[in-house]
């Protein structure tokens, strides 16, 4: 193999490894964050001015990465119900921690998974309006996930006092 294309790969697997952990990292401080709500029902407060709860927006992301990332790349068997992802209220802070756990496997697993083929091929899914990269589109994904973690240590500090 030539000495680009070993760098090349090097770098591919560089990337997957990078994104495990920045999942992994993520995925532990939403642990944290549940956990740290003293009062287990201010985890599903909304305000007028705030219409997603913290668990909300812990379920869309279980939904989000279980969706495109288990299902898509790891090919579990995982099917999603975006509109149940914001409309469930009062699940316990076990299940959704729970559900946390069970994400962040899925995902390291699915990661294990991938080819450098696949992180170079177009996602298999349409989810823009313009296709994108696999490589793209997991770094996509946790973007989301922190900005969505911002959210919720936000709605904690706000709500859960």
């Amino acid at each position: 193999m030539p000495n680009n294309l070993i760098t090349a790969y090097k770098l591919l697997m560089m990337l997957i490894e990078t994104l495990k952990l920045l999942f992994e990292r993520d995925l532990n401080k939403l642990t944290q964050e549940i956990e740290l709500y003293r009062n287990e029902s201010n985890i599903w407060m909304t305000s007028k001015d705030i219409s997603n709860s913290a668990g909300n927006l812990c379920l869309h992301l279980m939904g989000n990465l279980n969706t495109y990332i288990g299902a898509t790349i790891g090919g579990t068997s995982y099917i999603r119900n975006r509109e149940l992802e914001f409309s469930l209220k009062n699940i316990t802070g076990k299940d959704l921690l729970a559900s946390i756990a069970e994400t962040k496997k899925v995902v390291d697993q699915s990661l294990d998974k991938i080819t450098e083929a696949q992180l170079n091929a177009e996602y298999p899914l349409l989810v823009f309006k313009e296709k994108t990269s696999t490589m793209f589109f997991l770094v996509h994904l946790t973007t989301h996930l922190s900005y969505h973690l911002g959210q919720i240590n936000y709605h904690r500090r706000l709500f859960d006092f």
